[in-house]
């Protein structure tokens, strides 16, 4: 065992500049959904829009599980229709279409991206098929070009779960911006930026934002900040929809301004890890992950490897071995067929899914994130060459 402290999985940076946010929040009297979530909306269309100047419209929600319900439910999804995702990621990206009434429809990967399959999608359609779920796993872009000819070519939606993908592009451009009618982006803890909880629905839909936005508090046809702060009486609004409870609250958002600044410096100093990691380990029984294609960027929220053959431990004992040598490790995902309720709902067999199911025996996600030292980087190495080493 190390005696060095135990160097967990996942830890987010937060600066002076966020904590003095969050005070001036505080001592606002505003800390539910206000201006500083309006802000973080709008800093974070111009950061997605950059130089274009088609209107981009971003919804701050609680959750990114609540931006994909949101979206889903926008688009008009419900009982009868099925949705198309891949097995290999975490329930949420589901769940969502369960709660709507709506049958799931689960795919497999290809296995060098570990991303959703265009091909398995396209075989996958039937009458009942209304949307498309990608998603970008651990920060590389799916294969949206064909993703999107798929949907335009079956008149389906698709909702980009890019829970991972903060900034990640495609062909040169932000996921986010690609031409699909919603994404939704996750800001949970260990996201490649945080509020703590929380998510952001993007869309170039006017009307699909708007009913976005009237969803996420009550189906209130106004927002508390307008009516709460207007000059004049405006205390009256309607209920038009039976809405839900997922707005951001503005202690939130005053993180995630800040985080938002730092996006880009945050995936560069995850790409520098990335690449010491992908040199340390060039010569060891591991798979490692794919690279973006030339010219785009990978966001490395995770750094997924995986056990070949000749490896001296399975998975699981590998994980035991980083432990006991003070690394923290997870595993990104024990896929969707593997869960009692998905696999019984629609008997489901890892026969079915057998590029996700290899991934899953073998994978391993090692620490990756910003406020890591050079000298954790190190340490992981070592723990890694370590566990690789023993017999």
């Amino acid at each position: 065992m190390s005696d060095l402290p135990f160097l967990p999985f996942a830890l987010p940076e937060i600066g002076e500049e966020e904590i003095a946010e969050v005070v001036d929040t505080l001592r606002s009297g505003w800390v539910t959904t206000g201006p500083k979530a309006k802000r973080f909306e709008e800093d974070f269309a111009a950061f997605l829009a950059g130089a274009d100047a088609a209107p981009l419209h971003a919804i701050a929600v609680n959750s990114a599980t609540a931006g994909l319900h949101l979206a889903l439910e926008a688009l008009g999804i419900g009982p009868g229709d099925e949705v198309i995702t891949t097995t290999h990621t975490f329930t949420a990206t589901a769940e969502v279409v369960r709660y709507l009434g709506a049958d799931v429809m689960l795919v497999d990967i290809d296995p060098a991206t570990l991303n959703i399959d265009p091909a398995l999608v396209e075989a996958a359609i039937t009458p009942r098929t209304k949307a498309i779920i990608p998603v970008h796993y651990a920060g590389l872009a799916a294969d949206m070009p064909a993703l999107l000819a798929i949907a335009r070519r079956h008149g389906l939606k698709v909702v980009e779960d890019a829970a991972h993908a903060l900034p990640t592009t495609c062909r040169g451009a932000l996921v986010g911006t690609l031409g699909s009618d919603a994404t939704v982006f996750s800001f949970y803890a260990n996201k490649t930026i945080t509020t703590g909880e929380g998510g952001m629905v993007v869309t170039r839909d006017a009307e699909l934002a708007r009913r976005v936005k009237v969803m996420r508090l009550h189906g209130i046809n106004r927002d508390a900040f307008d009516r709460f702060t207007s000059k004049t009486p405006s205390w009256y609004y309607e209920v038009v929809a039976p809405g839900f409870k997922y707005n951001l609250t503005d202690i939130a958002a005053a993180l995630g301004i800040h985080q938002l600044r730092r996006a880009r410096a945050f995936r560069q100093r995850r790409a520098q890890i990335a690449e010491r990691f992908n040199t340390a380990f060039a010569n060891l029984p591991l798979l490692l992950p794919p690279a973006a294609q030339p010219g785009d960027l990978h966001a490395w929220h995770l750094y997924v490897v995986r056990l070949s053959d000749e490896a001296s431990a399975n998975r699981d004992r590998f994980i035991e071995r980083l432990f006991a040598l003070g690394v923290g490790a997870s595993v990104h995902y024990i896929p969707l067929h593997q869960h009692p309720y998905w696999r019984e709902r629609y008997a489901l067999s890892a026969e079915r899914f057998p590029h996700s199911q290899r991934a899953y025996e073998r994978m391993a996600s090692l620490p990756i994130y910003s406020k890591m030292s050079d000298a954790d980087v190190e340490r992981v190495v070592d723990a890694v060459r370590g566990a690789l080493a023993t017999r």
